[in-house]
């Protein structure tokens, strides 16, 4: 497929894929006129990078983690050193701080909101 069609099929810019390409965490064959041609898989490729950008990882440790996760389904694959292991367990770890920062965050909103609807049973929590 091309860049377009996976772009839309991903909601994904061109130019972010693009940019996989250049940092390695995606690739294309090139059609005889030079376009890009993705194959089928690229579409859960895209959706896999977009979820590890969310959850805060560099290119460079999407680069590390890719071939030890499965495209389609995200599960891990046969791939896995003990150094990638323990990077991924620190990178774990900062999520689970973010949550928890996320936590604090929405109980202080959830005061906010109930004084300010004037309901002090529900600021007690």
């Amino acid at each position: 497929m091309r860049i377009g069609e996976l772009a839309r099929r991903t909601g994904v810019s061109e130019r972010s894929l693009r940019y996989y390409e250049t940092q390695g965490i995606l690739t294309a064959d090139r059609t005889p006129g030079g376009h890009r041609d993705y194959p089928e898989g690229a579409v859960d490729r895209v959706i896999r990078i977009q979820e590890f950008y969310a959850a805060g990882l560099c290119s460079s440790k999407i680069a590390e983690l890719l071939p030890c996760v499965r495209d389609e389904d995200g599960g891990p694959s046969a791939i896995a050193t003990p150094r990638l292991v323990g990077d991924l367990s620190v990178e774990r770890d900062r999520i689970d701080r973010q949550i928890e920062e996320l936590r604090r965050s929405r109980d202080v909103l959830d005061e906010v909101i109930a004084t300010a609807k004037g309901d002090q049973a529900g600021a007690d929590r």
